[in-house]
């Protein structure tokens, strides 16, 4: 009867799990879950239907049996069986425990009905697990390699070819011995060493084979060098050079010059047409060893020819339309050209080509940027695409020209460089003058004599005609008056001098006062004519999005820019060579004032630390917040001598002459900066390892030079002499502990980030926007729904923090270019009814502006209006009424100043609509991809140190390479988790050392007076006696004889019950041991005692300290406190009297997904990501981490991009065996019977299909109706 109800609840469940196995849109993932509850179900004692013993099934003999083991599971039947063999051990594991050899499991698999199989998630009958054939490859994948000549040729064959050679013998051995009746242990070593290499043949590295000679099937499969990655993924290309790179400002930066030698081997494959045959026959006449020859002719029957070996004139003659001409590269030639690492989009980009002598590819420096390259060796990489098809791909999307700026955070990346600025620095100098000769020689170096250049009028008439550098700068922006470029910009570069502390609030009059810099800092171009500053990096240079290329690149195009570019870099390379800029050791060396002065200050800073000293010697040195006695020494002193350092260089920088070339070098930002100047001529400074000064290694002491525990400044790292005096022993000494530590961040570093970038790239491959402006991923799961929350191109950014728009410049072109003259000036009201009469047009789910916008431009509107009011006010008019600007000179200066027209206004709300617009990410970008780079390849610029936390010595906060590890590994355990908790009174620094009492972790040690141990009583016991003033003046509220009873009886680790801990006095407690063993007692109580100081009596158990942390705002001041919670348990924070609960957060992700949920982790991992960038002044557009976060995050749980988390989100079983685990991966999908839809990145370049995104997202289909009717007309069987 209980068999038949067994029966009966396992046909039940047999339908449910069988009706979802069937499912036919069940993920692998869902099916291989469902597998694992059908296994858990059947893991029962006995089988219902012929009830034998289940026991465990696991391996025996390294893996080639599989041992049946019952011994755990025999029952009251058998238990009579055990106790007669209670004493012959090994017959009774004879009985229950059986070998499975490979004949037995097929018997068992062939029983097998195809409904379990169905449970199983077979994918096939099992019996096909068991091999009893083995397949072959063809001899392409086993090549033989033939060793020697003449007729004493042998071949050396592939190790797979050794192993079926030896599989066949041993095979046929086995065959004969048991046909021969041979004894059978004979027959089964010949069958296990047959098994040995059927092993081998398949996996190699089996734990089974000790040292095999040969590789398998899974080895030529796994690893960077196998199948997978070495040869599908990543192919071997054709039509490629390599050599060394040199610079060449001559050529436009979508150039590169290619060696004549290259280009006769490198070939094109031009059709012949009307308008080409007679170039392609000069060609064929010429040969493939004269340049522009030609190497090949591909007839249409596809014959080819060998112009080497054949008479190329007639060849020449027989040219016909459609043939085919291998010809060499020519001038204006598509090129790929590339630069390893390829850490980002940027570092492989096409190129027009330029055929020059000598042998070194060639290309303008201003490209160096975006492929890290350098001159001094290094190698680069070019392709020749073959098809039209490729060439217009790789010139409309991979062109230079059209990658001038990063996707990372949309600043320009191809700029001016080195040689470029520091010419355009000093020929835009106030004392630079030119005569007309001068001026129109420089002129001259803009161009290659094809361009007209327009003279402007001369800055000074009389007594001789002079123009200025800056108008020669302006010549530069806009040659002639037929280019329609207008550029309006205001940077403040870095000489720029420091505003005045008067607090102005008008843009106008701020840009007026940085425009009268004495230092000429302020470069300040209206309508393309510079009429301030001295030009540097800022303007010119790359990693902003403010400069004159940005704006060029935004208000007109990338040809307007790169355009630009090539002048000032043909221009820059002929002045400087003329002009003439060098470096030698007299520009540092420092001046007698200067050397009496770092004297003076070097000794008052020595005289500050030994005072410091002194105080901690004597224990007078008050503590910081969090920190002790020797870590605030450490502090302070770090403070004084960094703070040495910089007057120093101070000193420095204010005694070189203005014509010192590493100041000029510095101050333009082409190399340098004054840290390194002030370490060449003054003090290179303190030396820290590990972000601290020098530790002790030597016996309490760095070096056996100083006194046991110096801490003088000379004694832990300080550097007093400069590059220029040479370094003493023990300096040059710390110098290099110094530099060793760099090199090693470096080396290891590289792996690391290495490694890191290519998981985010296998995570973040697929992901791409839909034409409904989703992202999702190749199977169509939605990730986002609209990319970013705002739908924008995170390239086409022009705003700090991700803004769509820069409106300061925009307003600042609208009113340089559309003048008010003829217009009256509108007033407040009438601005603010405008702008609202246009973003009411403007509705976002209809396609318009998202609201974000709407509030920063609203915002900018607002300001304006205030500004108008502020300027009305001051001339003492009325705020909100404007009047004619003929009316009054009030009116007027008010106009002039801040005043905006209705067109003005109009001009400026629909340019910024219309560019909104513009900047909408279009559908198919691989915004996975772009992601990944964005984020990898900022992490090889990162440190691998941990950092102190701002204004807190001694709390340690992980940053750099290894915190962005930990949160896109999702790890459970990170390295220094810190909750941030703000305090619901912020302002008062008593309330934060209230909280952090309730917070911090207190033992019974800290509070306890004595702990004794009391063997005179009846009862030995332990006395406990608490030090109640302590408790007093530490402000340890709610800490008592009681409260510390419950927390000893709830400490897990003691075990002790109320009965054990008694209450003798408000201070005094007795415990008693757990136990009458009096011969254990005296054990018992000496580990009590060991263990009672550990007893948490107050605070959170898991977290370590808490410190009050002065947070300062912009001016230095402190404007509220926190507190710092150097532990984890969120919840418990959250709940804590006086904590905000509203703002508090913790960096511990996977805690904060297990407190708060989904949303919040998603929020955390964005925030951390961002702040860990920020921390190494790095600016990566929000968009990137929000696409990482969603991803992490769209599964309802937070997955790491790791090869688990990854097999997580991902069901292609191509992708997953092309990342990691290859054989596991095939095995398990070979089990399940798995099909790949192939259509997700890396299948598709495995399989050499076509992805599903950027050009591949469209399909081109054409109306069959409208082609005319086509009449089919069979040829004639014979011709007449």
């Amino acid at each position: 009867m209980l068999r038949q109800e067994e029966k009966l609840r396992c046909t039940k469940d047999r339908r449910e799990f069988l009706k979802k196995m069937r499912q036919p849109r069940a993920e692998p993932l869902v099916k291989f879950a469902l597998m694992k509850k059908v296994r858990d179900k059947c893991k029962l004692s006995r089988c219902p239907w012929c009830g034998f013993i289940n026991g465990v099934a696991k391996k025996g003999r390294m893996g080639l049996v599989i041992v049946h083991d019952c011994s755990k599971s025999l029952d009251g039947s058998t238990e009579e069986l055990r106790s007669a063999l209670s004493h012959k051990k090994e017959k009774l594991a004879i009985t229950s425990i059986h070998t499975l050899d490979p004949a037995t499991v097929l018997s068992l698999f062939r029983r097998m009905i195809d409904e379990d199989c169905e449970l199983l998630n077979l994918g096939d009958r099992p019996e096909k697990l068991i091999i009893t054939e083995i397949a072959v490859p063809p001899v392409p994948i086993r090549p033989s390699v033939f060793v020697g000549g003449g007729g004493g040729r042998m071949s050396n064959e592939d190790s797979i070819t050794c192993i079926l050679k030896n599989i066949v013998n041993t095979n046929s051995i086995l065959k004969g011995t048991l046909q021969s009746g041979e004894p059978l242990v004979k027959c089964f070593d010949c069958w296990q060493h047959l098994q040995l290499q059927v092993v081998e043949y398949i996996n190699s590295d089996a734990p089974c084979l000790i040292d095999s000679q040969h590789r398998g099937l899974i080895q030529r499969l796994k690893g960077k060098t196998g199948r997978f990655r070495g040869n599908l993924s990543g192919k071997r290309t054709e039509y490629t050079g390599r050599t060394v790179i040199s610079p060449d400002p001559n050529l436009r930066i979508t150039e590169v010059a290619i060696p004549i030698l290259m280009a006769r081997v490198l070939t094109y494959p031009e059709r012949v047409s009307y308008y080409n045959i007679e170039k392609l026959r000069q060609c064929i006449r010429n040969g493939p060893h004269k340049h522009p020859g030609a190497n090949f002719i591909l007839q249409p029957d596809g014959t080819k020819l060998h112009l080497k070996y054949c008479d190329r004139r007639i060849a020449a003659r027989d040219l016909k339309y459609g043939c085919i001409v291998e010809r060499h590269l020519e001038d204006g030639d598509i090129v790929l050209f590339n630069r390893q690492p390829s850490l980002h989009r940027m570092s492989i980009m096409s190129h027009r080509a330029r055929i020059m002598p000598w042998r070194t590819l060639r290309f303008n420096e201003s490209v160096c940027n975006p492929y890290n390259a350098d001159f001094d060796g290094d190698e680069m990489n070019l392709h020749v695409p073959q098809t039209e098809e490729a060439r217009t791909e790789a010139l409309m999307l991979m062109g230079v020209q059209n990658n001038l700026c990063t996707p990372k955070n949309g600043e320009i990346l191809v700029a001016s460089t080195q040689d470029f600025l520091t010419s355009s620095f000093l020929i835009t100098r106030k004392d630079s003058f030119y005569d007309r000769s001068s001026f129109t020689l420089l002129c001259s170096y803009l161009g290659d004599a094809m361009e007209n250049i327009d003279l402007p009028t001369p800055a000074l008439i009389k007594p001789i005609e002079l123009w200025t550098g800056k108008q020669l700068f302006s010549v530069l922006v806009r040659p002639n008056a037929f280019t329609k470029v207008y550029l309006n910009l205001g940077v403040r570069e870095k000489i720029c001098t420091k505003k005045c502390p008067l607090t102005v609030e008008d843009k106008t009059s701020e840009a007026v006062h940085d425009a009268m810099c004495p230092n000429d800092g302020f470069v300040y171009f209206r309508n393309s004519e510079l009429l301030s500053g001295q030009v540097g990096k800022k303007t010119l240079g790359n990693g902003n999005n403010e400069g004159m290329f940005s704006v060029l690149i935004r208000d007109y195009n990338s040809h307007a820019a790169a355009s630009c570019m090539n002048r000032l870099a043909k221009f820059s390379a002929r002045f400087i060579g003329n002009h003439g800029f060098s470096i030698g050791v007299d520009d540092v060396q420092p001046g007698e004032s200067l050397n009496e002065k770092k004297g003076k200050t070097i000794g008052e800073g020595y005289q500050e630390c030994h005072e410091l000293i002194a105080q901690y010697s004597k224990g007078a040195l008050k503590p910081q917040p969090g920190c002790s006695r020797a870590q605030t020494l450490e502090a302070r002193i770090s403070g004084v001598l960094n703070k040495l350092r910089d007057t120093a260089g101070d000193h420095c920088m204010s005694t070189l002459h203005w014509r010192n070339s590493p100041l000029i070098m510095s101050q333009c930002g082409s190399k340098g900066s004054p840290i390194n100047i002030s370490q060449m001529v003054v003090c290179v400074g303190q030396q820290s390892v590990g972000g601290r000064r020098a530790p002790n290694g030597f016996i309490d002491r760095t070096l056996p030079h100083f006194p046991i525990n110096s801490k003088t400044p000379a004694a832990k790292g300080f550097v007093a002499n400069s590059f220029y005096t040479g370094l003493t022993a023990t300096e040059f000494f710390f110098h290099t502990m110094g530099g060793r530590e760099g090199l090693v961040d470096t080396a290891v570093k590289t792996a690391e980030t290495g490694y890191m970038s290519r998981r985010l790239m296998k995570g973040l491959e697929d992901l791409s926007v839909f034409y409904d402006q989703t992202v999702r991923n190749a199977s169509g799961g939605i990730v986002q729904f609209v990319y970013g929350d705002d739908g924008m191109d995170p390239v086409k950014m022009e705003g700090k923090g991700g803004n769509p728009l820069n409106l300061d410049q925009l307003f600042m072109k609208v009113m340089a270019t559309c003048p008010q003259r003829g217009h009256e000036t509108l007033s407040p009201e009438g601005i603010s009814q405008m702008l609202n009469d246009k973003l009411s047009e403007q509705d976002p789910s209809a396609g318009g502006c998202s609201d974000r916008f709407k509030e920063l431009l609203t915002k900018f509107v607002g300001n304006r209006i205030k500004m108008l009011r502020n300027t009305r006010r001051a001339l003492h008019l009325d705020e909100d009424h404007v009047g004619r600007k003929d009316s009054s000179i009030e009116e007027c200066v008010a106009a002039n100043i801040s005043g905006i027209s209705a067109k003005q206004l109009q001009v400026f709300l629909d340019t910024c609509l219309s560019r909104y617009h513009s900047k909408i990410i279009e559908a198919g970008a691989s915004i996975g991809a772009i992601g990944a780079q964005s984020i990898g390849e900022p992490g090889t610029q990162m440190t691998l140190k941990t950092f102190h936390f701002a204004g807190v010595a001694s709390m340690n906060v992980t940053l750099g390479v290894p915190r962005i590890k930990e949160i896109i590994n999702a790890a459970k355990k990170i390295s220094t988790p810190i909750i941030t908790a703000e305090l619901l009174s912020g302002q008062d620094e008593s309330f934060g050392v209230k909280v952090k009492r309730c917070i911090e972790k207190v033992v019974l040690g800290e509070v306890a007076a004595a702990i004794k141990i009391v063997l005179k009583s009846s009862q030995p016991n332990l006395v406990v006696k608490l030090d109640m003033q302590r408790i007093e003046a530490q402000g340890y509220e709610g800490i008592s004889a009681d409260s510390v009873q419950l927390s000893i009886i709830n400490y897990p680790k003691l075990k002790l019950k109320s009965q054990h801990v008694r209450v003798i006095d408000e201070a005094k407690l007795r415990i008693y041991p757990d136990g009458t063993d009096r011969s254990k007692l005296q054990f018992e109580l000496h580990n009590l005692k060991s263990m009672l100081p550990k007893v948490i009596v107050k605070g959170i158990q898991t977290v370590e300290r808490a410190v009050v942390n002065p947070v300062k705002g912009r001016d230095k001041t402190i404007e509220r406190y926190n507190l710092l919670v150097e532990g984890t348990n969120l919840l418990a924070v959250l709940g804590a009297p006086g904590v905000d609960a509203m703002k508090t957060k913790s960096n511990h992700i996977m805690e904060v997904n297990q407190t708060l949920g989904i949303e919040a982790a998603r929020r955390s991992i964005i925030d951390e990501i961002q702040y860990t960038f920020e921390s190494n002044n790095m600016i990566i557009d929000l968009r990137h981490m929000m696409l990482l976060a969603d991803l992490m995050t769209y599964k309802g749980e937070v997955l790491g991009i790791t090869r688990y988390g990854i097999a997580k989100m991902k069901s292609s079983v191509l992708m997953l065996a092309s990342f990691e685990k290859t054989s596991e991966h095939l095995f398990n999908a070979s089990y399940a019977g798995r099909e790949d839809q192939i259509d997700g990145v890396s299948e598709c370049i495995i399989m050499g299909i076509p992805m599903q995104l950027g050009t591949g997202i469209l399909k081109v289909r054409q109306r069959l109706e409208s082609l005319p009717e086509f009449k089919y007309q069979p040829a004639p069987i014979m011709s007449s």
